[in-house]
Order: C-alpha cells, then sequence, then structure tokens
C-alpha cells in the first residue's frame, strides 16, 4: 500500500516538507486509542531469536533507525512501534541551529537515492533531552556533533557538552565526523586529531559509575589506508565500534536530473561501497569490534548481505522513505528464514 497509494502523493511534494508532514500525521495517529496497537501488529517481529547483544547492550531485532530522521528524538516511541529494534537520534549539537539555506534536501527518484545538505539542524542537545526523559523503553542511541560556528580546534568541548548532557539518557553515543554538510567536519576523521577527539570522550566515560558504548561514524570516501588508521584508532583509543558508513560525496553513476546538488547521497547507490568498508573493517581488523551496516538499504537482502560482510547491526533510512515500515518487517522476516 505505501509504495502503490501513499508514496506517490508524498514524492509530489517537497521533501522536507513531508519530512515535517509525516511526523505530524504519525505523532497525530498515534494519539488515537488502538492506532498505536494495531501498528505493533502490523509491523512488529517479535522473537528471540531476532535478539542480539551487541557492545554489552541487547538489541531486541538487529535493524535501527538511523541518525538523521529524528533528529531532535520527536517520535522516538512512536517509531519503536514500526518494528526497529534500535532509534538512533541525531546529530545534535550544544547549541540550537538552523542549519544550512533550504532547498537542502534532494529525492532523486531515478537513482532510489536522496542528496541532504542539511548541515545539524536541530533544536540543541538539552531541548532533546527534554523530550528522551519521556522515553518508554526504546534503546536509544545519541548521535553527537559540533556546531557548524565552532573552530576545529575547539570541537572537542562541543563532543564533551553532548556527551555529559546526554549520558543519562541514552545507550550508546555516535561520534559523527563524517558529515559533508558542515564545514571542515570530515578533517576531524584524520588520525591525530581523531584520536583526541575519542580519548577525550573516553576519559569521560571512564569517570562514569557504567560507561556507555561510543562507536564512530566514518565516511564511505575514505581510502584503504584511511581505513587500517581507522583500525588503529579503534584499537588504540578502546572506543565500542564503527557506524559504516555515513553519506558520500560520490555521484558516480547516478543518472537523475538533480544529481549534481552539493552534499551527502544516500540510498541505493551506497550499497555496494558501505558494503565493502564493512567487510574491509571486519577482514582487516580479524573482527576486533562490532560494525552498524549503513547505506543503501532498500530490501532485506541488502541487509543480509551486510550482515554476511561483517555487521552485528544494521540501520536504514533512505531505504525506509523509498519502501515504508514495511522494509523493517521483511528484514526481521527473512532473519528469521
Amino acid at each position: 500500500m505505501y509504495k502503490l497509494l501513499i508514496r506517490p502523493v508524498l514524492f509530489l511534494f517537497d521533501p522536507e516538507k513531508v519530512h515535517y508532514f509525516t511526523f505530524s500525521a504519525i505523532r497525530t495517529l498515534h494519539k488515537i486509542p488502538g492506532v498505536p496497537a494495531f501498528i505493533r501488529g502490523v509491523f512488529k517481529v517479535e522473537d528471540k531469536r531476532l535478539e542480539r547483544e551487541v557492545f554489552g547492550l541487547n538489541f531486541k531485532n538487529p535493524v535501527g533507525l538511523a541518525a538523521g530522521f529524528d533528529k531532535d528524538a520527536r517520535l522516538f516511541n512512536e517509531f519503536s512501534n514500526f518494528g526497529f529494534g534500535f532509534i538512533e537520534i541525531g546529530t545534535l549539537t550544544p547549541k540550537p541551529q538552523a542549519g544550512n539555506p533550504k532547498k537542502r534536501l534532494f529525492r532523486l527518484k531515478a537513482d532510489s537515492a536522496i542528496i541532504n545538505r542539511m548541515g545539524f539542524n536541530n533544536g540543541g542537545v538539552d531541548e532533546a533531552v527534554e523530550r528522551l526523559k519521556k522515553n518508554k523503553g526504546v534503546l536509544i542511541g545519541g548521535n553527537i556533533g559540533k556546531n557548524k560556528v565552532t573552530p576545529n580546534e575547539e570541537a572537542v568541548t562541543d563532543y564533551m557538552v553532548c556527551f555529559e548532557a546526554l549520558y543519562d539518557f541514552v545507550d550508546y553515543f555516535v561520534v559523527n565526523v563524517s558529515s559533508p554538510n558542515t564545514p571542515n567536519l570530515r578533517a576531524l576523521q584524520d588520525k591525530e586529531p581523531l584520536t583526541l577527539l575519542l580519548n577525550t570522550l573516553q576519559e569521560l566515560n571512564n569517570k562514569k559509575p557504567v560507561q556507555k558504548p561510543i562507536l564512530l561514524k566514518i565516511a564511505p570516501d575514505l581510502t584503504d589506508d584511511q581505513l587500517l588508521d581507522i583500525i588503529d584508532i579503534v584499537k588504540d583509543t578502546g572506543i565500542a565500534g564503527v557506524i559504516a558508513t555515513n553519506t558520500t560525496i560520490s555521484r558516480d553513476g547516478l543518472v537523475s536530473e538533480n544529481k549534481k546538488e552539493a552534499g551527502g547521497l544516500s540510498g541505493k547507490p551506497l550499497t555496494d561501497r558501505s558494503t565493502e568498508v564493512i567487510r574491509f573493517l571486519a577482514e582487516k581488523s580479524n573482527k576486533a569490534f562490532p560494525i552498524i551496516g549503513v547505506g543503501g538499504i532498500h530490501s532485506a537482502q541488502d541487509a543480509i548481505e551486510k550482515l554476511e560482510a561483517g555487521a552485528d547491526l544494521v540501520q536504514v533510512y533512505t531505504g525506509f522513505i523509498y519502501q515504508g515500515p514495511k522494509l523493517i518487517k521483511d528484514i526481521n522476516k527473512a532473519l528469521l528464514a
């Protein structure tokens, strides 16, 4: 029904406006008695065989919602009813910021893809914390970044602020230094600044009564040598794992008219590259750390390929937009089969 009736209508309108409209619709529907239970009945697959224990956390199933969809932690309880095993909120920054000028979100329908240059638009970490206090048992990842106006030399402080604010309200952290939409952010992926950043967060973490897993989200555009550096950094800093991958700046093979728009590309064109990165990290590290696989998952088979390549969990974003909530159910059903 989604692909035949709902998606064609939604795709007639501006993508960012549709995003906010969809949020309003989901929120309204969940206020109707019986609707949340109905949605769970249609989409949720519950089976002990789907459970995964990864970096010390118990996931009800291995399919999560990637960061960027529910940036401000507005609908994590509602999205969990669609069958997700976990929800990643953010990217959050210490101070609210509007992000880049509109128009900044583009559908590439012929490529089953999206280009975004949102620029970490969010209401700030403190606002999100107030919503997270209403969590009804959803496993939450907190994706954190720096404000656009913060110079790279001071970026560590921004990540520390977000870590401290979110610590009591998320189950794991994700350090985002790989978005292409904040100027110079990707420079923080270089070995020296990245090691400093992760070591600083680990020092904060080690002072807590319970340590929360810290993961690093990396770009798909890293070279093999850079990926080997990532393996060394994970080992040296002792972080819990890696999310592979963020959006790409590559435009190889695209056919859509708006393919030259600036920003990060997600969706089907990223499927193979993200799987290659997962396989490289898993093989070269001898599976020394957990990996969450994300990028171009539009079918159950796409998810299975990432798990077979070495991912322990997977996340969807653009595939959720193109395929609808049935995608989560399809993946979990295929894993059981």
